[in-house]
């Protein structure tokens, strides 16, 4: 296991301080932000902490409240909605100096077997011929070297290679509305711990998911200065078991963009084809004045 993922689940790893009470840390984002991803992520460690291992999460559906400061812990409170006899549900809210900075609704299911279709799997190169996170960063001589390292930093733990260009790699003119990523962590995983899959793809899930509404509009991102932006809901819904530490394909597209919002939809496959997640998100995306 690398040491860049190791930090990561580090940081996920909750502190409880009192019954269904939690606390977590940040660690400095790309943005001077706490990281949307990490704050959903630890959010489901938290909500998972009070439900039988048995039970693992089918959905997920959050709101972004307000900016989390990355110098300053997170306090996670988990509400105990319900615990059925197949379902349990739990809400959680993220506070931070008095104010709460998220709030989550989560909720478990004890697998049984059902009806069973899905959407094909898009077709996508093999992950092992794209470049690398760091050999696409390095070549774009476009990106100030502060923000290429932070980006870097940013995704250590994971190893992410975009199908395209990512937006911030070609802009200035409008392309269809759609982004692949292939991504995986960057070591190991536990084989005894489902939930950790889950909320590593939780984490990365907020990564690229509006890439596809700059894309539509030629726009390059917070990377280069042409657009502002910012998470304001998401959510998540966990169809078939996967590996975090296995190739996972993520196909993104935007339907919408209007009133300074834009809406990104994915689905994340596994590698022989199974539809594993899909996720919807909508993000504040403005050109500054």
């Amino acid at each position: 296991m690398s040491q860049a993922l190791q930090s990561l689940l580090d940081l996920l790893d909750l502190e409880q301080i009192e019954e269904d009470i939690f606390r977590g840390q940040s660690r400095s984002a790309v943005v001077p932000r706490v990281f949307g991803g990490q704050v959903a992520a630890q959010a489901m460690v938290a909500a998972g902490r009070t439900v039988p291992a048995e039970r693992l999460p089918h959905s997920l559906h959050a709101y972004f409240l307000r900016t989390g400061d990355p110098g300053a812990p997170i306090v996670y409170t988990v509400e105990r909605m319900r615990d059925g006899r197949s379902f349990t549900t739990r809400r959680v809210v993220a506070v931070q100096h008095g104010q709460p900075i998220f709030a989550l609704s989560a909720s478990f299911q004890t697998y049984e077997d059902g009806l069973d279709h899905q959407a094909a799997m898009p077709p996508a190169p093999d992950p092992e011929t794209l470049p690398t996170g760091e050999e696409r960063l390095r070549g774009y001589g476009h990106l100030h070297p502060r923000v290429v390292e932070h980006m870097l930093d940013a995704r250590d733990a994971v190893d992410l290679r975009y199908v395209d260009e990512p937006p911030y790699g070609r802009f200035g003119e409008p392309r269809p509305p759609h982004s692949q990523v292939w991504f995986r962590a960057n070591g190991k995983l536990a084989d005894d711990d489902p939930l950790l899959h889950v909320v590593l793809a939780t984490y990365v899930s907020d990564m690229t998911l509006l890439d596809s509404v700059l894309l539509a509009h030629g726009r390059g991102g917070w990377a280069v200065g042409d657009v502002v932006g910012a998470s304001l809901d998401h959510a998540m819904w966990f169809h078939r078991p996967f590996r975090a530490d296995e190739w996972l394909l993520y196909d993104q597209e935007s339907p919408s963009a209007a009133a300074g919002r834009g809406l990104g939809q994915g689905r994340i496959y596994t590698r022989d084809g199974r539809l594993a997640v899909s996720v919807i998100q909508e993000g504040v995306v403005r050109v500054p004045r």
